[in-house]
């Protein structure tokens, strides 16, 4: 089988066409799912069980959100418990700004070089979906007798960790990838062609400032929120990194390209004039966590760290003279941290599985070459579901690249060469499990 380039640019023009509706950053832009659904449905729907085809078509929604739609979709096998699975590609995108981007974000470009598709989702994820789908409809086609039931999982919500409940989480929860189990289960949102072999786990955090307000000429009877939290961030990183290195020989082993790491990347104040000594603000940020430390470890830990400092106020870091934590009449400055609900726990997925072995193969061939790679990128409960016993495998066909990048965009070739990998690996693992 071959993708069917044509087939796979119209499909994928519709949905990078929708994108605009498909944005991710609550609560201004809520994504609209199930506008690729229905397209999904609707390119499948002739092949389904009640059409006289093959395919189980299972739309799940949560919360009551109908435009938030999950999709399933099996190709029953003629044994219930070989199974191989699809999962991971998701729906939404993250934001766009069209004033920075050469061509419309909104819109699919195929570049003059006729490779080059250019649009925000084409690598993360809208050409993944694309692709499945092709690969469905043509396993669908061709009424293929298979003794392992295929299953692919397209989801919601894969781009924000501030909405919980709708997308991969809720299905886990729910028992709908239950039956996943019994078979290698591949999450394709990743990059670049070759097995990604391991993640990143990651932590949202948010450290707010307690000072109080004062005149900028009367410094003394202030705490600058500002100073106090830039000095808090710097003694809580310079803890974490003591306390979090490098994990040698493991991620050595894996071929992590950095180590666990914490870094702001938001800073917000109330607002105020520029003569005023602010009394509160916020810097947030994220860790991102080899799997070989534990995430609830990471928070319980800063935690612990801000705790010390707010105990030794005193102590921390001051700038300048008329700079201090803690007044004459006892106002002590003061840190909290808090954090978001969604933690994601990295993954280390198993290289003598045969479902990784079944993929190194089918890339070997299409390729020439397997060369796996790790990535401290977080995906959404792969972690939890190789806890569970799940054998859980990475892999996508967009550019790393262009992962969350302006003027995004995937190729062709990429795309029909993970089209014929994963041809081969479904026949290999039908005849092997």
């Amino acid at each position: 089988m071959t993708m069917g380039e044509a087939s796979f640019l119209s499909l994928l023009t519709d949905f990078i066409g929708k994108t605009e509706k498909l944005q991710n950053n609550p609560p201004n832009l809520i994504p609209e799912e199930s506008l690729v659904v229905t397209k999904v449905l609707e390119v499948l729907g002739p092949y389904s069980i009640d059409n006289g085809g093959p395919l189980l078509l299972k739309p799940i929604y949560f919360q009551g959100l109908e435009k938030r739609k999950n999709l399933i979709v099996t190709y029953p096998g003629e044994e219930q418990d070989r199974i191989v699975s699809i999962v991971g590609c998701h729906m939404d995108v993250v934001v766009a700004d069209p004033t920075k981007w050469e061509h419309s974000p909104f819109k699919l470009t195929q570049l003059e070089d006729g490779d080059t598709l250019y649009g925000r989702g084409t690598t993360d994820c809208l050409g993944h979906v694309a692709l499945v789908t092709q690969l469905l409809k043509q396993m669908a086609e061709a009424k293929l007798r298979l003794k392992t039931t295929v299953a692919a999982v397209f989801i919601a919500n894969e781009e924000n960790a501030t909405v919980l409940g709708i997308g991969a989480d809720a299905l886990m929860d729910a028992h709908e990838l239950d039956f996943l189990k019994n078979g290698p289960l591949y999450w394709m949102d990743s990059s670049d062609k070759q097995p990604c072999i391991g993640t990143g786990g990651m932590l949202a955090w948010h450290l707010t400032a307690h000072g109080k307000l004062s005149h900028s000429g009367l410094p003394k009877q202030g705490i600058n929120a500002i100073e106090l939290a830039s000095e808090g961030l710097k003694e809580i990183q310079d803890r974490f990194y003591n306390d979090f290195p490098k994990v040698v020989p493991d991620e050595d082993n894996y071929k992590f390209d950095t180590p666990s790491t914490m870094k702001p990347t938001q800073w917000t104040y109330p607002g105020s004039a520029i003569n005023q000594i602010p009394d509160t603000c916020t810097i947030s940020g994220d860790c991102r966590i080899t799997p070989f430390y534990k995430v609830d470890e990471v928070e319980k830990k800063l935690l612990q760290y801000v705790d010390y400092i707010n105990q030794n106020i005193e102590k921390l870091e001051t700038r300048g003279p008329a700079s201090k934590y803690v007044l004459p009449d006892g106002t002590r400055g003061k840190l909290e941290i808090t954090f978001d609900a969604e933690k994601m726990q990295g993954i280390a997925c198993h290289m003598d599985s045969k479902g990784y072995k079944a993929l190194a193969k089918a890339t070997e061939e299409v390729l020439g070459h397997v060369e796996p790679f790790s990535i401290t990128g977080s995906l959404p409960i792969v972690g939890d579901l190789q806890d569970q016993g799940y054998d859980v495998q990475t892999i996508g066909y967009g550019l790393t690249s262009a992962y969350h990048a302006d003027n995004e965009i995937c190729l062709l070739s990429d795309m029909s060469q993970g089209f014929k990998i994963f041809a081969i690996l479904i026949a290999d693992l039908d005849s092997s499990l």
